[in-house]
C-alpha cells in the first residue's frame, strides 16, 4: 500500500438511487488519491454522469455483464428499467455476479470493497481473498436504527408481529421519538421486503450484509442525527462510521433539456415554483397522480414536476394524468416525462420550494440550496425519513390516511402554500436556510471523508 493510497473497489445496488450516492463517495475518496474500481454492468456505468477529468486516472469503472434473466427485459439493468414487481428478478440476477466478483477479488486484490445492502454475500467472499468490507448505506442511520440488529432484521422479533408491531416505536430505541413508517407504506413494499420466488427478503440481505462485513458506513452525519448513529454502533456491534451527507456538484455543460428548462424558470419570480419530483423509480399509482394533480393545480403556485409514468417496457399499468390538467395549466407549470437535470432546476433562483417522497439524494440537494420541504413518502425508507424530519421541524408532510394512504388535493394545495407562501409557515423557510451548513458546507464534508479515510488506511 504505497503511500498509505488504498485500491477500493465499490459495489452499488443496480439503482440509480443507489448508484449516484456510492459514485459521490468515490469522487471524494479519489479526490483524496485513492484508486476506485467501480463496478457495475455496463448500461448502468454508461448511464452515470461524467466525473471531473482530473479524477479519471483514478476512478476505473469495471463493467460487469448482468445474467440473463427469463423475467428481464435484455437490456433490463436497473431498478429504473422494471415494473416494481419485476426488481425481485433484478435482485436474483444480481446474486448470479457473485463468481464474477470473487474472481475480481482474486485478481485485482483491492484494500476494501464497499458494498450495497443487496449483495450481503460479498463480505464472506471477500474474506476469503483475504479483502476487508464495508457495507455502505446510502439510507440514513434513523432508517438502519429502527430497523433493528442483523439479528432482528435477518430473523424477526416478536415485538415486531404485524403491522401494529412494525409502527411503534422499537424496543431497542431508549430514547424518545415519534419516528415511524405509514401502514400503508409497509404493503407497498410487499414485494421487495418478502421472500418471493426464490428471492431473500430485503430485511435479510440488509442483515446478513451488517453481520459478514468488517464496518458499516453510512450516509449521514452526527450534526444530522447523532442519537441515531450513536444507536447503530451499540446495534451493530461494529464500525460504524458517517461518510457524510454527500450534497451533490452542478454537471457541467448545458444539454437542450436544460437550456428549454432555464428559459421557463428565467421568465418566473424567484422564488415561486415548486419543483415535484418523486426519484428516478418511484411511480405514484393513478389514484396518487390524480390527488397530486388536481391539488397543484388548485395552489396556483407554478411548478415543474418531473414524472415517471411508466418504469421500463414491461410496464403496462397506465396513469394518466387529470383530462384538460396540462391545457389548464399550461404556462403555470411544466410536467417533464424524461430524465431532468435535477439539481440544476433546483440551483434556479425561481424554485423557491420540493414536494418529494422524501428519498435521502433530493432531501440532501434541497437542503444544501436552502430550499424548504414539502414530503409525500411512499415506501418504508421514505416514509422513516419523512417522519424524522417532521419530528426535528425540518419538513412539513402532506396529510394522508395512516390505513390507505388517500390524501385530498386540498391537502396537497395547502401544505405547498403553508410552506412556500404563508406567514406560518416561515420556520420551515427558515430552517432549510439554516440547515446550508451542514448539508451542503464542504468543510463538513471533508471532514467526515477525512475521518472515513483515516479508519480505512489504519
Amino acid at each position: 500500500m504505497a503511500d498509505n493510497k488504498l485500491h477500493i473497489a465499490m459495489l452499488p445496488w443496480l439503482a440509480f438511487g443507489h448508484l449516484i450516492p456510492f459514485l459521490e463517495l468515490a469522487k471524494l475518496l479519489a479526490s483524496k488519491g485513492h484508486k476506485i474500481s467501480f463496478i457495475s454492468t455496463p448500461r448502468n456505468i454508461d448511464r452515470l454522469p461524467q466525473i471531473p477529468q482530473t479524477l479519471t486516472p483514478l476512478i476505473n469503472f469495471i463493467k460487469i455483464n448482468l445474467p440473463k434473466s427469463q423475467n428481464l427485459p435484455d437490456d433490463a439493468q436497473s431498478t429504473k428499467d422494471v415494473p416494481f414487481d419485476k426488481v425481485r428478478y433484478l435482485k436474483l440476477a444480481c446474486d448470479a455476479l457473485r463468481s464474477p466478483i470473487s474472481d475480481f477479488l482474486k485478481t485485482c486484490s483491492p484494500n476494501w470493497v464497499i458494498s450495497d445492502f443487496v449483495t450481503y454475500w460479498l463480505g464472506p467472499v471477500a474474506a476469503e481473498h483475504g479483502v476487508q468490507s464495508a457495507y455502505f448505506s446510502v439510507f440514513p442511520a434513523v432508517v438502519l436504527g429502527f430497523l433493528g440488529s442483523p439479528e432482528v432484521a435477518m430473523c424477526g422479533d416478536d415485538s415486531r408481529a404485524g403491522v401494529e408491531g412494525f409502527v411503534k416505536r422499537p424496543k431497542w430505541v431508549l430514547f424518545e421519538s415519534e419516528v415511524r413508517p405509514g401502514r400503508f407504506q409497509l404493503t407497498r413494499g410487499y414485494e421487495n421486503f418478502n421472500a418471493i420466488d426464490e428471492n431473500v427478503s430485503d430485511a435479510f440481505r440488509l442483515g446478513a450484509a451488517v453481520n459478514g462485513v468488517d464496518a458499516v458506513i453510512v450516509r449521514s452525519s452526527y450534526g444530522f442525527e447523532p442519537e441515531w448513529l450513536s444507536l447503530l454502533t451499540e446495534l451493530y456491534r461494529k464500525p460504524v462510521i458517517p461518510a457524510g451527507l454527500l450534497p451533490s456538484t452542478v454537471a457541467t455543460g448545458h444539454d437542450a433539456c436544460w437550456l428549454e428548462t432555464k428559459r421557463w424558470l428565467d421568465t418566473c419570480e424567484n422564488g415561486s415554483v415548486v419543483y415535484v419530483g418523486f426519484g428516478t423509480e418511484t411511480k405514484p399509482s393513478q389514484y396518487e397522480l390524480t390527488q397530486l394533480a388536481l391539488g397543484l393545480e388548485m395552489c396556483g403556485l407554478p411548478f415543474y414536476w418531473v414524472l415517471i409514468d411508466q418504469r421500463g417496457p414491461l410496464d403496462d399499468e397506465v396513469i394518466e394524468l387529470p383530462r384538460g390538467f396540462e391545457e389548464r395549466t399550461r404556462g403555470r407549470g411544466v410536467v417533464c416525462r424524461r430524465w431532468a437535470p435535477q439539481f440544476k432546476i433546483l440551483s434556479h433562483d425561481s424554485v423557491g420550494g420540493l414536494l418529494i417522497h422524501s428519498g435521502m439524494s433530493s432531501v440532501v440537494e434541497g437542503f444544501q440550496l436552502g430550499k424548504p420541504l414539502v414530503l409525500l413518502p411512499f415506501l418504508v425508507d421514505q416514509g422513516l425519513i419523512a417522519s424524522y424530519l417532521v419530528e426535528k421541524k425540518m419538513g412539513y408532510m402532506i396529510a394522508r390516511e395512516d390505513s390507505d394512504g388517500s390524501f385530498s388535493p386540498e391537502s396537497v394545495a395547502d401544505s405547498l402554500s403553508l410552506v412556500m407562501v404563508r406567514e406560518e409557515g416561515r420556520m420551515y423557510r427558515e430552517k432549510a436556510k439554516e440547515m446550508m451548513g451542514l448539508f451542503g458546507g464542504r468543510d463538513v464534508q471533508d471532514k467526515c471523508v477525512d475521518e472515513l479515510v483515516h479508519f480505512l488506511t489504519k
